[in-house]
């Protein structure tokens, strides 16, 4: 197909980039090769070729803290993973003397068995500090194949500042050096509703965006992926326009079996602009339903026509298993293992439900919204279900109420006032259209808030994505029908790079207001203008916390400035 590169990406970076991800995608390892060397036999004068091992799918860095990070990639084949770290200033150059450091840190080795996906868990490393990142893999006869480089920057200790401050947003001015500033993104949704990579519009123009304000981290709060929204190569648009899709075969039908869920991940990585920010911006994933299947629960058994297998807890397994290849994700308890089902076929994840701390101003606490949810109903139960699961529960409330950090953020990749329906009657999230008291899932998060209260949490922030618009939610016992909570903020960012859809009806039992909301013109709203695609923006501060929400050309239509309390 034609197509025209964004502004600032080169042709040669597409063709090098994209293009080549999606012919590795489609091609056995074994037969993939970057630069082939050849040198004639001595003694019949046949050429030795040897191929060289590549990053179809580039690098990326993940839950970083003060003092670790995961450090992740693709091998074009089997091969053992290099990662060499350097201690730089803002300008990239190698930090010599006082505040050097270089590290060489050999992985395990990439099969067949993980994709030929392989992450480095490192350790000890000093806080505050920008790395310059390069990694390689070494195939099994010791040649050492294609290498790209990258970036991050560990978060700030508790009373610890090298002095070389940080480059803050470009957005707000320049440089904001403190040891305790910092800046994040999140979002959620990409490539779903038929929306893939058009490279005539530059590709996935939002992940473009939020590079461009230069974060310390990236939170994707889930449907990482569309697994079971197949793409197909054209797409005629509501006004007329053919929107073209780059395709594989992977993403030609509903996501099944393991290749196919992994070919989902593959292909987000084939998008220049995602994978441009991947090796600048460490990413902390959580998950949701489209890694899998629309609004799925274990051990719900499928009615769609287009599957073949119709058992969600099979399908999660597969999804899971790519996802977790696919994820920079530092807990060791998150790692895949087999045998995930008991005596009773019920689905028995590994944990992937973590903090990360980021110093002492900030703490991550990314939930898992998915795993241990009930069945969808209509949520009225005069009884808790479950959405997060009481072992999720205590852990929420213990390691948030124990928390030092001045900020505590949840990641949720549900929210927690909409209404989001599954079909006519039933509900996918925990409001249930009834403003009275809770019941329910509500049951649950009431006895979260009520803990947060109890224990005297202040500072509690959550974010999310799910509903394809962006929003500003207040909640206050003032205009709830469940009053044992203090204030909070929740706030609402995505899609960005799927069909627009919004505003959903609120639920009233946690008083939300809506202070700001904005949505597509129409249901499925292509991605081609960025007008309705949008990301959420944290600026942190010493005294504040300013939450902006943007649209994929990066324009600010929302902003927020929260300050602590005491």
């Amino acid at each position: 197909m034609t197509s025209t590169p964004p502004a600032d990406v080169s042709r040669r970076t597409i063709v090098k980039g994209s293009v080549l991800a999606a012919a590795l995608a489609a091609v056995p390892a074994a037969a993939q090769a970057g630069t082939v060397q050849a040198a004639p036999h001595n003694t019949g004068g046949v050429a030795l070729v040897r191929n060289r091992l590549t990053l179809p799918s580039g690098i990326a860095t993940g839950d970083v803290t003060s003092d670790s990070a995961v450090l992740w990639s693709r091998a074009s084949g089997s091969g053992r993973m290099t990662a060499i770290l350097r201690a730089v200033d803002d300008g990239g150059e190698v930090l010599r003397g006082r505040g050097a450091f270089e590290r060489v840190l050999r992985g395990p080795r990439a099969t067949q068995a993980s994709d030929f996906t392989a992450k480095i868990h490192a350790g000890n490393l000093p806080s505050n500090t920008r790395f310059a990142l390069e990694i390689s893999f070494e195939d099994d006869g010791g040649a050492s194949g294609e290498s790209m480089r990258g970036t991050f920057r560990t978060a700030p200790d508790a009373g610890t500042y090298n002095g070389r401050g940080r480059t803050g947003d470009s957005s707000n001015g320049g440089d904001a050096p403190s040891s305790s500033a910092q800046s994040f993104v999140w979002t959620g949704d990409t490539a779903g509703q038929g929306w893939g990579i058009n490279e005539e519009i530059g590709g996935m123009r939002g992940y473009r965006a939020m590079h461009q304000t230069r974060p310390d981290f990236f939170i994707h709060s889930g449907d990482t992926v569309y697994a079971d929204g197949p793409l197909t190569e054209t797409v005629v648009e509501k006004d007329g326009q053919v929107w073209r899709n780059l395709v594989t075969e992977e993403v030609s039908k509903v996501a099944e079996t393991l290749t196919e869920f992994r070919g989902r991940h593959r292909y987000n990585s084939m998008d220049a602009n995602m994978r441009a920010m991947f090796a600048d911006v460490p990413v902390i994933a959580n998950w949701d339903d489209h890694e899998t299947t629309n609004n799925w629960y274990p051990g719900e058994i499928l009615e769609d026509p287009r599957y073949t297998v119709r058992d969600a807890n099979t399908l999660a397994a597969r999804g899971r298993q790519a996802w977790q290849e696919n994820m920079p994700i530092a807990d060791s308890a998150a790692l895949w293992r087999p045998g995930t089902f008991d005596d009773a076929g019920q689905y028995q994840p590994a944990r992937i439900y973590r903090k990360i701390s980021r110093g002492p101003q900030l703490d991550i606490f990314c939930l898992d919204m998915r795993t241990f949810k009930s069945p969808n109903t209509d949520g009225k139960e005069p009884y808790a279900t479950a959405l997060l699961g009481q072992e999720q529960v205590d852990w929420l409330i213990r390691e948030v109420s124990k928390s030092k950090a001045t900020w505590k953020v949840i990641a949720a990749d549900l929210p927690l006032g909409i209404i989001v329906p599954d079909g006519a009657v039933n509900q996918e999230s925990l409001a249930n259209r009834d403003p009275g008291a809770p019941l329910g899932r509500e049951l649950e998060i009431a006895g979260v808030l009520s803990a947060f209260k109890r224990n005297r949490v202040k500072n509690v922030v959550w974010l999310t994505a799910d509903v394809h618009y962006c929003a500003a939610h207040h909640y206050s016992p003032e205009r709830a029908a469940f009053t044992d909570f203090d204030p909070f903020w929740e706030f609402v960012a995505g899609p960005i790079a799927a069909g627009s859809f919004g505003p959903n009806a609120m639920d009233g039992t946690f008083g939300p207001e809506v202070v700001f909301s904005k949505a597509g013109r129409f249901p499925g709203e292509s991605p081609r203008d960025g007008e309705n695609q949008f990301f959420g923006h944290v600026q942190l501060d010493s005294d504040t916390f300013t939450v902006s929400l943007r649209n994929a050309n990066g324009a600010t239509v929302f902003s927020k400035v929260l300050t602590p309390e005491r």
